[in-house]
């Protein structure tokens, strides 16, 4: 029996699922959990890049010790965050992509380059965290000086186990330097700029063995969790999906890049896939209640915390994507500032996230619906958020959608497609 392990990791945990073929369905086992979480270090937002790779480690021999067989492995990570290296050296620290360090450069960028020619190019969204801008601000701090390397953060995880240094396509086009036509880093962009080309190695696609780490095949899944994500939904037809998490990630594949006028207005991004386009667009997600239940009620369980949120009858909603709600010190001061009314109990301030959630939710399936010309009957829903059954009814009831809710681990298990179709490739 061939096993193959996938390493997902997301902005809160992370988890080593080891998966199998069995009569022909696809079986997992989860071997391994750890936590992880945005460091504070020096006035910024920082990823504890060692304690990952500790855990990364730490589960493969996990995994090991139960499946001593394991065909390959692979790990998908958000997006848009990266290592910078000079050499074999990191340049420390590694920036989170909710640190504030792009908001000074951001215009200095679209005065080299507007964003509507930088959107033109790439068809990627505007999000302040971009790498982007994130690369741009290194370049005016001197963090770029003798740099070598830029790798993000899969493929840095992956070389501190195997020696190779990779690039993967779909990971690469969320940082919004990826040209939407040629799928290749863009030069001009790179040019306008003034970073140093050396950076930007030549991309790699889902399936390419790059290594060996203790006797197991390396290869590159669809390394940004959304897109592996994508590939785990079983959906006969293409139907949106929300991919909920931290992030709620709603989109549709489309078979070419839509880089009109009204996507850019409306802010959707054309996100690289195994062979397609993940025209999709970031909206807030589970932050919201992660964060308000550190506050208000941290040791109560979500059951029980939704049970309120439906017996609550607060009936006020905020901007779910306001930039208020990105990194406030405070997520209950955020939505007391927000709120000409003000909740009373910890169901209301629940209720209020969950319905403002659900409201964005609508508005981004009207303009999905509005930019590619498509109507669409249902809605599949993924992640951590699929397994909530009220913010479900409400999503179902804003969108007029069937919601599709998934409680699977979706990214883990387009890891795992991935490698094993590209394996049975390799045996033929």
């Amino acid at each position: 029996m061939k096993t193959y392990l996938a390493i997902d990791i997301g902005a809160s945990s992370g988890r080593h699922i080891a998966g199998w073929m069995e009569d022909g369905r696809l079986q997992t086992d989860e071997v391994y959990r750890f936590p992880n979480a945005v460091t504070p270090a020096e006035g910024h937002l920082t990823w504890d890049i060692d304690a990952l790779l500790f855990h990364v480690k730490q589960g493969i021999a996990a995994a090991k010790e139960k499946y001593p067989e394991i065909e390959s492995l692979s790990i998908d990570t958000w997006g848009v965050d990266y290592v910078l290296l000079r050499g074999n050296q990191e340049i420390r620290p590694c920036y989170a992509y909710r640190d504030s360090r792009t908001e000074a450069v951001i215009p200095q960028v679209h005065e080299s380059m507007p964003f509507s020619e930088l959107y033109r190019r790439t068809g990627i969204q505007f999000q302040p965290f971009n790498t982007v801008y994130q690369l741009y601000a290194d370049k005016l701090s001197g963090r770029l000086e003798g740099a070598t390397d830029f790798l993000m953060m899969p493929e840095y995880l992956m070389y501190k186990l195997c020696g190779v240094k990779s690039h993967e396509y779909t990971n690469a086009t969320t940082g919004g330097m990826i040209n939407a036509g040629t799928g290749t880093y863009d030069p001009e962009i790179i040019r306008a700029l003034g970073l140093p080309p050396h950076l930007f190695g030549e991309l790699q696609q889902p399936g390419s063995v790059i290594g060996e780490y203790d006797g197991i095949k390396l290869m590159l899944c669809a390394t940004h969790d959304t897109a592996s994500a994508v590939e785990g939904i079983p959906m006969e037809e293409d139907a949106p999906y929300i991919s909920s998490g931290t992030w709620s990630l709603l989109g549709v594949k489309t078979k070419k890049p839509i880089t009109d006028e009204a996507s850019e207005l409306a802010n959707w991004s054309n996100e690289g896939g195994v062979g397609y386009t993940r025209y999709q667009k970031n909206i807030m997600g589970m932050w919201l209640v992660n964060r308000l239940r550190e506050e208000l009620c941290a040791d109560k369980p979500w059951d029980e915390i939704i049970d309120e949120a439906r017996l609550s009858r607060f009936e006020e909603t905020v901007d779910a994507g306001a930039a208020a709600f990105l990194a406030p010190e405070s997520m209950k001061a955020a939505f007391d500032a927000a709120l000409p009314v003000k909740p009373k109990a910890a169901g209301d301030y629940f209720r209020c996230a969950y319905r403002s959630l659900a409201l964005s939710y609508m508005n981004a399936v009207q303009e999905l619906q509005h930019n590619t010309k498509q109507h669409y009957d249902k809605l599949f829903i993924v992640g951590g958020g699929a397994k909530n059954t009220f913010l479900n009814d409400l999503t179902e009831k804003a969108t007029g959608k069937t919601v599709i809710a998934l409680p699977i681990e979706a990214t883990a298990i387009g890891n795992l497609t991935v490698q094993i179709k590209n394996s049975k490739e390799d045996d033929n």
